[in-house]
């Protein structure tokens, strides 16, 4: 059977045939899809923006993507705050009250094929792991049946929905302290440097969020962040069942947390698309075992492929000289990846020997806070000489202590906590990028380099015109499309 899988949720939206993974927010050019985001109105409250044009847009996805006369089946998904967008519920109220007690249960009427929002979610992170056994926690803000659930090693689902609220918090406390809706991944970087408050720890969980608002945001952040491993520590670990766990769901694309997993599991896997952007993919991937008995595995770099000519072929060797001298590069190769993390393909690239690099970059290209750090980028052989790690980690899911040789040798990817949100390659997963780190090795004495999205404030890239557009608005110095190169005179 031939499978379109689409999700149905206020954010994020997106659909996947097998082959095309379509975020539509690399197309609307809205962060998130959604025209509200904090970004696209900075001087709006968020009750402005919400009543502004949220609901059309997740409408506008539904009546063009949902047609389940156009597809042998259509698999799908929904979300609370993106199904209320749809009038009338034009979703049979069967697939809605229906409520899986197994990660591989499943919702079937005529060729419309359904699951829950969490087991999408879990889905994707266990058949992409190709663990043959593993736990499996679906842990974010908000799915339909439930917030957050546990998968042991034979498929059960438990509901940590009443224990495991994390992803609402991180929201909440994101929004209140004005990093807007869905800014958690601003907060987490903000958590760096705080101190841990057992006070404003005790008001969080007895829910006095008017104390944790009047205290310091760096304080809450460290102290938001400590009460998540904490309620990980309680209720999550006691579950385990085997040696080896797959995460996903927006929270995991919290580094602290997955590298804590590490430490209570052999095996830790945490797939590049966790979030919302990737509940199509965990959806066609149910569907695709249960209906036509096969494990998909999607490629990491889902999206579309363009043609683009140039006058000028680039030079890898020469390439990785002028980022030892100093050159920002924008990075475009082939298709782009899925989930919200850079991986190679639509990247900045730099020197992070400079220990002012973060700030040139956040002022001058990102436009965004001084306080975000910037991911480093390794050769997979030669990760264990920069940092604490036991496993790899090819798509940016965990953040790891630094080295004492790399706080000095490479300062500009390290944050202020010593500590670094690694990205492992290896010449299978990226060749291209694995070639330039060869050279990049050669001529710094380090196989590393800073990598961090190609954008500015604004979706990551995703054409060509795109990467022209944000290389002549900011500071970079070369642009590399495919196989060819330019930069900037003077």
């Amino acid at each position: 059977m031939k499978i379109f899988s689409i999700a149905l949720g206020p954010h994020d939206h997106n659909t996947y045939d097998g082959v095309f993974h379509n975020q539509i927010e690399r197309y609307s050019r809205k962060k998130h899809n959604v025209p509200w985001h904090t970004d696209s109105y900075p001087h709006h409250s968020e009750a402005e923006r919400m009543n502004s044009e949220d609901k059309r847009y997740t409408r506008k996805f539904y009546d063009e993507y949902f047609k389940p006369d156009d597809h042998e089946v259509l698999a799908f998904t929904v979300t609370v705050g993106g199904i209320e967008s749809i009038p009338h519920h034009q979703i049979k109220q069967e697939f809605l009250d229906w409520k899986p007690q197994h990660l591989w249960d499943y919702k079937m009427i005529g060729n419309q094929y359904y699951i829950d929002h969490h087991q999408s979610h879990a889905a994707y992170a266990l058949l992409d792991s190709a663990y043959h056994i593993s736990d499996v926690l679906a842990i974010d803000g908000r799915g339909w049946n439930y917030n957050c659930i546990f998968v042991d090693k034979d498929g059960n689902i438990t509901d940590l929905s009443d224990k495991m609220n994390i992803g609402i918090l991180w929201n909440y406390f994101s929004k209140k302290l004005g990093f807007g809706n869905l800014g958690a991944s601003k907060l987490m970087g903000l958590s760096a440097y705080g101190e841990y408050d057992i006070s404003i720890h005790l008001a969080i969980e007895n829910e006095n969020f008017d104390y944790v608002l009047d205290s310091k945001k760096e304080d809450v952040a460290a102290t938001l962040q400590y009460h998540t491993i904490d309620l990980i520590k309680r209720h999550v670990f006691p579950l385990k069942s085997c040696d080896n766990i797959c995460i996903a769901g927006g929270v995991a694309y919290n580094g602290y947390m997955n590298e804590e997993f590490t430490k209570h599991y052999k095996s830790v896997y945490v797939p590049p698309a966790p979030g919302d952007e990737g509940q199509s993919l965990g959806t066609y991937m149910h569907a695709e075992k249960m209906l036509n008995y096969k494990i998909h595995f999607p490629s990491k770099y889902s999206g579309k492929e363009y043609k683009y000519v140039g006058d000028k072929k680039v030079n890898i060797e020469s390439l990785a000289w002028e980022l030892q001298a100093g050159k920002i590069v924008g990075w475009f190769q082939g298709k782009s990846e899925s989930g919200h993390r850079a991986l190679g393909n639509r990247s900045i690239l730099a020197n992070p020997s400079n220990p002012n690099i973060k700030d040139i970059i956040n002022k001058t290209i990102k436009h965004r806070e001084d306080f975000r750090p910037f991911a480093p980028v390794v050769l997979q052989d030669h990760a264990h000489l920069y940092f604490d790690i036991t496993q790899s980690s090819p798509y940016m899911s965990r953040i790891v202590k630094a080295k004492d040789s790399a706080k000095e040798s490479i300062p500009g990817v390290i944050h202020v906590d010593g500590t670094s949100r690694i990205q492992t390659v290896n010449e299978q997963e990226n060749p291209k990028l694995y070639e330039l780190l060869l050279h990049v090795y050669q001529a710094t004495g380090h196989p590393v380099l800073l990598n961090t999205s190609f954008n500015c404030k604004e979706p990551i890239v995703e054409t060509p015109e795109q990467a022209i557009n944000t290389f002549n608005k900011t500071a970079l110095d070369i642009l590399v499309i495919n196989e060819y190169y330019m930069s900037k005179v003077g």
